[in-house]
């Protein structure tokens, strides 16, 4: 288990029961149980309410939560935590994995406060090629506002129920490079979401107090604040964006392994890579123990192609945001200790995506970006994942994607052998662009600094990013030592001169044999490493500016304090 807090939940949403987050033990705001902490301001709601994260890894008792109103409450917050000894910790929806929120077990006596942005820090306002956006409004509200008025982005996670706060902490991504030929639409880009910030607005320490502060994209504090890790809190946002576009989805199941993710020099045709030199956007689900992942091919496409079917909303997959009853019932018998069925279980989900694309005719979409963009629900199974970006140029892909292919296959079954299923899930596969400060039209942009995707200086040539995911029921026996290993493939393998790491914030790294987050080797030294090669390091200046504008760490946990000391 993690040093960070008890053991795991053991909870896990199925069939019926994967509906919509629902709160746990939470009062009405304004009605309080128990004695509030010392000398709270008066007139922010506040309630008790348990913690828990996406996959249930992460649970608490009852926390106080309180919801602010405007910004300016959040920093008489701000200066009543340093006051008292407490902490604040943004809370969202609740969608991650990492404990960059709250550490599992974490109880009232940690003199920690939540604080709620999704009730009341969510306006917007279209100002011309760009928005302003308070950090607790919902990716769904803001991609379906932005539709309205004609705007978009090029990518954004795939889950709607993300506040942007959250999303921009993290360097929230899709999936999306240029295709062959494609030339980059104004207000665009094809890195992270962090990368199209203009200005932010957060709460800072002046030297005698908390207050707010806006930084624009050409301070170079602000490199440190565009992907915060949790280290900070930011109340408002300006993001670039540019023109709406219609996009097409087609998927495929009928590609082997074999050929998608054949070396190179193979004579494979549809490989990998050939798809994304096509289209430029696409992710790979691969589903445990089959041999056909899951391709979904996007690409820009202005008109209606002939085949394709118009959509008005999204999250267009049914089949796999509400858990069919065969599918709820054979995890359940997975999770109550059948793990032989595991190879059943990735037959079954495998066959569930290919049927289901034909008869909900979902192999062909077409429609505003935003409902090809949103496609997974709450109501989908409740899995954990690891996650890494792998930094390389767009003519390696296709070799990182191949060798990663061989070492899962061998490693799973290898632990099949020994009569271990420790992946249930499937593997997820994108490839995004790096962090370029150009796209975001501002004279003198500054880099993220702690994004995944933030460029290496000494490697100009790389200019992508794949992501991999690696998801499963977090009870499966040996899932930590499978992703120990496979963490220590990703660190290894992709070392030299054509490839490099990084963790993936919000998922899981950092693995022992018995839980995520926990190695103090790779929490101290191997993923800040990824941050100080080349001429320009970025990670110890990054966490200066962050203990700067925080320096009583109002704004951090147990688990910071060991990742950014």
């Amino acid at each position: 288990m993690s040093q960070y807090g008890d053991a795991f939940s053991r909870r896990l949403f199925l069939g019926a029961s994967a509906v919509a987050w629902l709160p746990i033990g939470a009062l009405a705001p304004g009605e309080v149980a128990g004695d509030p902490p010392p000398g709270f301001p008066a007139g922010i709601d506040l309630y008790r309410q348990a913690y828990e994260n996406w996959a249930g890894e992460i649970r608490t008792d009852e926390l106080w939560t309180c919801v602010p109103r405007t910004a300016d409450d959040v920093v008489v917050l701000a200066n009543w935590a340093h006051s008292q000894n407490f902490t604040l910790r943004p809370r969202g929806f609740r969608h991650g994995w990492a404990p960059l929120t709250v550490t599992p077990g974490t109880t009232g006596a940690d003199r920690v406060v939540l604080v709620d942005t999704t009730r009341h820090l969510k306006a917007m306002t279209v100002l011309p090629g760009a928005v302003r956006v308070q950090t607790g409004a919902s990716m769904d509200d803001l991609l379906a506002f932005l539709e309205d008025a004609g705007l978009g982005v090029t990518n954004t996670p795939a889950p709607g129920d993300l506040t942007v706060g959250g999303v921009l902490a993290i360097n929230g991504h899709g999936t999306s490079v240029p295709a062959i030929g494609e030339t980059r639409a104004p207000g665009h880009s094809y890195g992270s979401l962090s990368n199209m910030i203009i200005s932010l607005t957060a709460v800072v320490w002046d030297g005698s107090q908390y207050r707010l502060r806006t930084f624009q994209r050409s301070e170079p504090e602000c490199a440190a604040l565009l992907t915060h890790v949790g280290r900070a809190f930011l109340t408002e946002v300006t993001l670039r964006v540019g023109a709406n576009q219609n996009l097409r989805c087609v998927s495929r199941v009928d590609i082997p392994t074999s050929e998608l993710f054949a070396p190179p020099g193979s004579g494979a045709t549809n490989t990998f890579a050939s798809f994304l030199d096509q289209a430029g956007r696409i992710e790979a689900i691969w589903f445990v123990f089959t041999d056909h992942p899951w391709l979904k091919v996007w690409s820009v496409s202005p008109t209606k192609p002939l085949t394709s079917r118009p959509v008005t909303t999204p999250y267009n997959y049914v089949f796999s945001d509400n858990v069919p009853q065969p599918v709820s019932a054979l995890a359940d018998l997975l999770i109550n200790g059948s793990w032989l069925l595991t190879p059943t279980f990735g037959q079954l989900q495998y066959t569930t995506a290919a049927t289901g694309l034909t008869a909900t005719l979902s192999t062909d979409l077409w429609g505003p970006s935003k409902n090809l963009l949103l496609y997974v629900k709450p109501t989908t199974l409740r899995e954990t994942a690891n996650g890494y970006a792998v930094l390389t140029s767009r003519a390696e892909v296709q070799r990182v994607v191949s060798e990663f292919a061989t070492f899962y296959e061998d490693l799973l079954h290898a632990y099949a052998a020994r009569g271990l299923f420790p992946v249930s899930g499937q593997v997820e596969i994108r490839v995004g662009g790096l962090d370029d400060p150009a796209h975001v039209g501002v004279p003198g942009a500054q880099s993220p600094a702690l994004s995944a995707v933030h460029p290496r200086e000494d490697h100009p040539e790389w200019d992508v990013a794949v992501w991999f995911d690696v998801l499963t029921f977090p009870t499966a026996p040996g899932a930590a030592a499978f992703y120990r290993e496979l963490e220590q493939f990703f660190f290894t393998n992709y070392s030299g001169s054509y490839a490099a790491t990084r963790a993936e914030w919000s998922k899981g790294w950092a693995y022992t044999n018995e839980a995520a987050w926990a190695d103090q080797t790779m929490l101290t030294t191997t993923v800040p490493d990824t941050y100080r090669q080349g001429p320009n390091p970025t990670w110890d200046a990054a966490l200066a500016t962050l203990n700067t504008y925080d320096p009583h760490r109002v704004f951090s946990n147990p688990f910071l304090d060991v990742l950014l000391p």
